[in-house]
């Protein structure tokens, strides 16, 4: 992607980007919405924050609603759950992460997506979501408050 198709945002040692377009929520995930489907990720700032990503176990469930725990991750620093930004059915689980969840880390946006789903509720499920110049007013406010500790 252009750097115009991204919101940036350096500090430290951190260079961290938002791409236009997408949807995200509150706590760090995103969804890239094409026509009825959905590809689901985290955030630059998210995999950042939690250092390098080790392992992803994937949710055993096939419909998720937005909120839903979409699969855990761990990292050098932390193991968490991540939350579903969006609803629908699962139509696959990035193949990739099973030996590679480094992947997410490298290119959170591009080939470290998680999962792709067939949206059943867009409508409201984007009501609590965010677009990319609001999310990157968050993540600003997030990491100021990251460095104020």
């Amino acid at each position: 992607m252009k750097t115009s198709e991204f919101y940036e945002l350096s500090f430290d040692k951190f260079g961290l980007k938002v791409p236009k377009g997408y949807w995200f929520a509150g706590y760090d995930t995103w969804a890239k919405v094409d026509g009825n489907q959905a590809t689901v990720g985290i955030t630059d700032f998210l995999q950042t924050k939690m250092g390098d990503v080790a392992f992803f176990t994937p949710s055993e469930d096939q419909v998720l609603e937005q909120d839903d725990v979409l699969g855990t991750i761990e990292s050098i620093k932390a193991t968490i759950d991540l939350t579903m930004p969006v609803s629908g059915r699962v139509v696959e689980y990035n193949p990739r992460l099973k030996e590679h969840p480094e992947v997410i880390s490298e290119d959170p946006y591009g080939d470290g997506w998680i999962v792709k789903v067939e949206l059943s509720d867009w409508e409201a499920d984007r009501t609590m979501l965010l677009p990319a110049d609001k999310y990157f007013e968050l993540m600003q406010e997030k990491v100021k408050n990251a460095l104020a500790d």
